[in-house]
């Protein structure tokens, strides 16, 4: 006997034949047959990818689920948080492997773990939330009450019963957005556990259920987080960081005729700054209709902070639409702050009270402040500043550099003119058909928006000076207050996912862009809830056995302003 749910399961699909056998021969009807074989085949091609979570203390466990052969695995922000940052780990196979905390999602009740000791694991494949329909079959899997002695799974068979559902925050900031709801019976233990379309494709991520007015037993309504949301997530929670979820800087409300319109706006937001106001009627949000309060609550709900979206809207009988990079939901120290002791989890099989991990895998958990591992982040680092090292040694043009080639303006019609970077250790100038634009570097100097209009190119042209001679320093902490890998989002809030890094200089916060390994541009804040100036590069070129961005856009306030033909290069190493 491998598990009662396989019983179960049996008992159910003969007495479902029994119902509907002929009559007259009391033949099995052979759809039914069908079915169950289908079933049976679904179990046994996942069931290898379910993980039984164990963690240090008698109050700790759950179940996960393998998304990677390299041995990353999901389960929820409240089975790791009673669990610890190192955990054994069960599958199928009868066999216990360490695991290491890499991320987690305390709002969205999200973590991403990784199971050491193989690069071959088993791995569910991700299927797409937005196509679940109700009275769609599903499986919940996982490790109820903790009784599996062998690590094999429970298996559950039931029906969705509603889709983007939202779940209020219950004593605490822990909310589900656009969840799915399932009459499929999880229990404690099932928390982290996948749950499973008919075809054994990763739907969902089973957390609550209700539980809390009915004693700690299943009630028949279950709720699981959607995997479309957690693919949102899933660049920034191979970050190490401590994740937040985003807000609009504006609230909506229920208007005449059922239309959906903001009823406040903080005008430090960028939507406000981009036009949205009081009244106006929400259309589309995320490419999504908006059609209730709750809708709104719920597509907000399963995108990051920082990603930028966009948002169509109404006003005055027009339709506008504007992309808008959504602010964080929380405060740091909110995020970061001491979790209250857990309910007891039910009692059963744990193979280690405490989890002490082999001396080959302590290097691989570093703890720091805002990370539930900086390891990882470390990692990822590691992987785009090799990006920029294959560009060249900068480290010794730390001296004044000379850009010179051609600009075309678009706001004078789109005019070439001669232009002339001049980038030293005291100011940066531009020299442009005719005119000069100067920013102070000295300590007690403001960085302005000049020129005018572009959001601050010249101190955006010093961010790429120091990332490029300083970025692959180890001394670059002080160069930078901070310097870390956010995760990916879509550029522009509409192209292709893309990996960020950020730093931090000052007032100034600068996002860094690579697609596929290729350096592609970046962002640059003067100050915060000000107006980017946005660089994309489009060629690069060699000058002075260095690659350099030869060819680059720069855009504000979403329309590009200008276009630069970089011809010449001279770096010099002194000041």
């Amino acid at each position: 006997m491998k598990t009662q749910a396989v019983r179960w399961m049996t008992f159910c699909l003969f007495s479902a034949a029994l119902l509907v056998s002929n009559s007259v021969s009391g033949e099995i009807n052979p759809s039914v047959l069908k079915a169950q074989q289908q079933r049976v085949r679904v179990v046994k091609k996942v069931a290898p990818s379910v993980v039984a979570v164990f963690g240090q203390t008698a109050n700790s466990g759950g179940s996960g689920v393998l998304i990677s052969a390299d041995g990353y695995a999901l389960t929820n922000f409240h089975v790791t948080k009673g669990a610890g940052d190192w955990m054994r780990c069960g599958l199928n196979n009868g066999k216990l492997y360490y695991a290491v905390i890499v991320s987690i999602d305390p709002t969205g009740d999200v973590a991403l773990i990784k199971l050491l000791g193989r690069n071959d694991f088993p791995f569910a494949k991700l299927g797409d939330s937005d196509k679940v329909r109700n009275g769609d079959w599903v499986y919940a899997m996982g490790n109820p009450f903790l009784l599996a002695t062998d690590f094999s799974p429970t298996v559950t068979y039931g029906v969705v019963s509603g889709v983007h559902r939202y779940q209020y925050p219950s004593k605490s900031f822990l909310e589900y957005t656009d969840c799915i709801q399932i009459d499929t019976s999880i229990n404690p233990g099932n928390s982290g556990g996948p749950l499973f379309n008919k075809n054994g494709e990763l739907i969902g991520i089973n957390g609550r259920g209700s539980f809390e007015k009915r004693g700690r037993v299943n009630s028949g309504a279950g709720y699981a987080i959607s995997i479309n949301q957690i693919k949102h997530f899933m660049g920034h929670l191979k970050s190490g960081r401590i994740l937040d979820h985003a807000i609009l800087g504006a609230s909506v409300v229920t208007g005449e005729e059922g239309s959906i319109v903001v009823g406040s706006i903080s005008e430090s937001s960028e939507a406000y700054r981009r036009g949205l106001r009081i009244d106006d009627e929400l259309i589309t949000f995320a490419g999504r209709p908006i059609d209730s309060v709750n809708q709104y609550k719920n597509i907000l709900g399963i995108y990051p902070a920082g990603w930028k979206l966009p948002i169509v809207y109404r006003k005055k009988n027009r339709k506008h639409k504007l992309y808008v990079r959504l602010r964080s939901l929380h405060r740091k120290s909110e995020l970061t702050g001491k979790p209250k002791k857990g309910a007891k989890p039910p009692r059963g099989r744990r193979p280690n009270p405490k989890v002490r991990p082999p001396a080959k895998y302590k290097h691989m958990l570093v703890k720091k402040p805002g990370y539930a591992n900086y390891y990882f982040n470390k990692l990822a680092q590691d992987r785009l500043l090799k990006v920029l090292g294959g560009l060249g040694d900068y480290s010794k043009a730390t001296g004044t550099w000379t850009l010179s080639g051609k600009e075309t303006s678009f706001k004078n019609a789109k005019k070439t003119s001669p232009v002339k970077f001049t980038l030293s250790s005291e100011k940066i100038t531009m020299e442009s058909g005719g005119t000069t634009s100067s920013q102070s570097l000295k300590e007690d100097a403001d960085l302005e928006d000049k020129p005018r209009g572009t959001g601050g190119l010249l101190a955006a042209m010093q961010q790429l000076k120091l990332l490029l001679s300083k970025g692959n320093l180890p001394e670059k902490e002080k160069t930078y207050f901070e310097f870390y890998y956010l995760g990916t989002e879509p550029l522009d809030g509409s192209g292709d996912q893309v990996d960020v890094l950020v730093t931090t200089n000052s007032t100034v916060t600068t996002h860094w862009y690579f697609k596929n390994n290729k350096f592609i541009g970046f962002d640059n804040w003067l100050e915060e809830n000000g107006e980017e100036c946005v660089v994309r590069f489009t060629q690069f070129k060699e000058f002075e056995g260095r690659e350099f961005p030869s060819q680059f856009t720069v855009s504000y306030m979403g329309k590009i302003v200008s276009s630069f033909d970089i011809e010449n290069i001279k770096l010099s190493s002194g000041k």
